[in-house]
């Protein structure tokens, strides 16, 4: 029986029609679940996703266009298989980093870098409190807030040339505060 005169026969008579295609199609939407499940799924859960292909096929098969059919339930039954073997899966709470879903797992970030970039930060910051006041107000002023000169010196009631003169100075001790500490740590 070919697939126009199955869509006849859905069409006259939609239960012996849909009969005709469940005997037809059985074994070729039977093939692509097991196909799919087969690493995952035990022998009810092949039959439960033959089922669900055969339900959605039956419910939406559109009569009027023979020449597609079996693309159609190869392409139902593909994604359901599909969504099968991911909710097996998730049950199952196992998976491998060599699963093909597992490449969406991986993050784009560089975690080595980030840990690295905070710590840096944070013994920055250890350095820039220990200059004192006004000297650490100064610096991150200037740096974290991006303020001028003339800003800062309103904020510290200082003028600004002093203002750039204990900056100039604060950074040249960070910098050497931050040699002392890389070397060290080379050292070590």
């Amino acid at each position: 029986m070919n697939d126009s005169e199955i869509l006849q026969m859905i069409r006259e008579n939609p239960s012996k029609g849909h009969r005709a295609l469940f005997d037809e199609y059985y074994n070729y939407v039977y093939a692509i679940a097991l196909n799919n499940l087969r690493n995952v799924g035990t022998k009810d859960d092949i039959e439960d996703c033959v089922i669900d292909s055969f339900t959605d096929i039956l419910l939406n098969v559109d009569t009027d266009r023979a020449d597609t059919l079996k693309s159609y339930i190869g392409t139902v039954v593909k994604n359901k298989s599909i969504s099968a073997y991911r909710s097996l899966k998730k049950r199952s709470g196992d998976f491998s980093l060599d699963d093909e879903e597992s490449r969406d797992i991986a993050s784009k970030e560089d975690v080595a870098a980030k840990a690295e970039n905070n710590a840096l930060a944070a013994q920055l910051l250890d350095h820039i409190r220990a200059l004192g006041e006004p000297d650490s107000e100064i610096i991150i002023h200037k740096y974290f807030y991006e303020r001028n000169s003339a800003e800062i010196a309103a904020i510290t009631g200082l003028s600004p040339a002093a203002v750039r003169l204990r900056c100039s100075r604060a950074l040249k001790r960070l910098r050497e505060k931050f040699t002392k500490d890389h070397t060290a740590k080379e050292s070590a």
